[in-house]
């Protein structure tokens, strides 16, 4: 497997989001019209995301089962009810992070993930590699965390699924944990099938990284447009062992920074992203 060091469409160090379509079995998006509450607002704020251009999304996954979701112009999804995420704070040593609070628990570490098969929403040849080589970069890290891949279309059964909202742009989606538990549904585009295997394999990495509840690494100042998602006014906890700069090659990078060519992405962990994942698991 190839690797050189990438600038991710998606992102590393602490955890948050990206993209999605229509079709039989998931993926029907629609933005609500209904306003956010103030409440919420409040509350994301609080959670370290930027409230502006905040809207209700639904999005309908494999499953069926149709949920609002809070999403502000990043790739990831909030849920409606925002009462199981924690707020950002300071920690004792007053010491800054990038990560949330939401976190995979000790019993939910063994992560069944699935790579989707079935008619409509099936991950392509190149989806399921780059999808392999993704769940092997977080096996190889000697962490608590351990994936099992399979292929098929029992999502039922799954801790995590993987799958093409057949979208025409690049990218994907997905959310932090709650309860304990990995962000279950990860949206893949069909415009990535234009690029490299290692340029999907950067985005599956990139979405696996919020799921298990990373945030961007340049969330206060991204590199494609110098938005910041926000911090909340309260701090953020830096993860130890890693910088307090923008890495641009970090895997977690919110959006690549501009002239950046995707063909070139290796889709590999840098060692800050390896020393994060690690002291969170």
């Amino acid at each position: 497997m190839k690797r050189i060091k990438y600038l991710a469409i998606c992102t590393l160090l602490v955890g948050s989001v990206i993209s999605c379509q229509k079709n039989d079995v998931a993926e029907e998006i629609q933005d609500e019209k209904e306003e956010v509450s103030k409440e919420q607002l409040l509350k994301l704020a609080a959670m370290g995301v930027n409230t502006d251009d905040v809207t209700v999304v639904k999005r309908t996954f494999l499953d069926g089962v149709t949920q609002s979701f809070l999403k502000n112009d990043t790739d990831l999804l909030f849920s409606y009810d925002l009462s199981s995420y924690d707020d950002l704070g300071q920690n004792k040593q007053g010491n800054k992070h990038y990560r949330t609070r939401n976190l995979i628990s000790n019993f939910n570490r063994t992560i069944d993930i699935l790579g989707y098969t079935g008619n409509g929403n099936a991950l392509t040849g190149k989806m399921r590699t780059a999808l392999q080589w993704a769940v092997n970069n977080y096996n190889s890290l000697n962490t608590s965390l351990h994936f099992r891949l399979t292929f098929g279309t029992n999502y039922q059964a799954a801790d995590m699924v993987v799958y093409n909202n057949n979208l025409p742009n690049l990218g994907g989606e997905a959310g932090f944990p709650e309860g304990g538990r990995a962000f279950k549904w990860i949206q893949l585009n069909q415009g990535n099938e234009s690029y490299p295997t290692n340029f999907i394999e950067h985005v599956i990495t990139h979405e696996i990284g919020h799921c298990i509840g990373l945030r961007h690494t340049d969330y206060f100042n991204r590199v494609c447009n110098g938005v910041n998602e926000g911090d909340g006014g309260i701090g953020a906890i830096h993860i130890p062992g890693t910088p307090n700069y923008i890495d641009i090659t970090s895997i977690m990078i919110s959006c690549p920074p501009p002239g950046t060519d995707p063909n070139t992405y290796s889709g590999e962990f840098t060692a800050n992203d390896v020393r994060a994942i690690q002291y969170l698991y």
